[in-house]
């Protein structure tokens, strides 16, 4: 029962795995294997012998008083290509653990961050594959936008949203749908968010329907909201288009509460903002009557995104008193 020594040390070297790591590692799994045979003696143990590549089964020889003398060589008929197969398969598993952490390093350095991958056809329909290179991304259904169709071979972007090792190997959930997929498509587009001169304050979202972002700017002379729409909106367009189309409202941040609350609920004109409670971060809003359906939204979604977006409570009314 030999292991080509040479080869081991090259291998641990190159994949930088402890070469007594892996020199233990096989002689725990042969004398597993080992001790799961029928002739398996009590006591033995699994030795490696560092310069020939050896590999013994020994078993411990006692005297009159129970002390150990000497040990002796077990060699079981058969147990030789039982011990070569072991020691391949441990260095394999052991290889194989070491492609794996080096996978979850180099994708964990991504979490938080948008990358490409291709749309592949997996086992279950409802758990979306993308191949990343080495290795498959999952978006789960929790992840997916409603209505998004994802076929085979089309090539998407997605937020990194976990990176783990699992039972069979690394694990990197994706994401459609969340908030900051948007906030890192438009860093993508908008070479001033990359230089901090202006920043995304706030993200409020609706997958596949509506998206709010509110901007600021660190340096004068420099519109946020001008920088995100792009010369002829080109850029807006590009982050539309990576999400087929979903809506952005791109709003200027403000420190003022009163302010941004106005600012959120555009693209309704608002006539006043009065903060009712500024521990419960409570507003009240009045807008023209003829703004109202628009300040409110569709089934309520610019006034809820609008309160997501500022954290705070808000009241709309019209402007005009109520007539009962």
């Amino acid at each position: 029962m030999h292991v080509e020594m040479a080869a081991l040390t090259a291998l641990t070297a190159e994949k930088e795995i402890s070469f007594e790591q892996l020199v233990s590692a096989i002689e725990i799994g042969v004398l597993t294997a080992y001790n799961q045979i029928p002739e398996a003696k009590r006591h033995a143990r699994a030795f490696l012998d560092r310069e020939t590549g050896e590999i013994q089964i020994l078993v411990p020889i006692f005297n009159e008083l129970g002390e150990k003398v000497s040990e002796e060589r077990d060699e079981p008929e058969g147990f030789t290509r039982i011990a070569t197969s072991t020691a391949r398969q441990v260095i394999k598993m052991k290889m194989r653990e070491s492609n794996d952490a080096d996978i979850v390093g180099e994708f964990t350095a991504s979490v938080g961050d948008v990358i490409s991958g291709v749309v592949q056809q997996g086992r279950d329909p409802k758990m979306i594959h993308v191949n990343l290179g080495r290795v498959e991304g999952k978006i789960p259904p929790q992840e997916q936008v409603p209505g998004e169709v994802y076929q085979h071979g089309d090539r998407i972007k997605c937020f990194v949203v976990e990176v783990k090792q699992g039972l069979k190997g690394p694990e990197i959930m994706l994401s459609r749908s969340h908030p900051a997929l948007v906030k890192q498509l438009f860093a993508l587009e908008v070479p001033e968010i990359t230089d901090r001169i202006v920043e995304i304050m706030a993200v409020a979202r609706e997958a596949g329907h509506r998206t709010k972002i509110a901007v600021r700017t660190h340096r004068a002379g420099v519109s946020p909201k001008g920088s995100l729409i792009g010369p002829v909106g080109s850029r807006a367009r590009a982050v539309m288009d990576e999400l087929h189309g979903e809506k952005i409202d791109i709003v200027d941040w403000s420190e003022d509460p009163a302010v941004f609350v106005a600012h959120a609920l555009a693209p309704a004109k608002v006539s006043r903002v009065e903060v009712t409670d500024l521990l419960s971060r409570s507003a009240k809003v009045t807008v023209p009557d003829y703004q109202l359906s628009l300040a409110i939204g569709k089934d309520g979604q610019n006034a809820r995104l609008a309160a997501r977006l500022t954290g705070w409570r808000i009241d709309i009314h019209p402007d005009t008193p109520s007539t009962e």
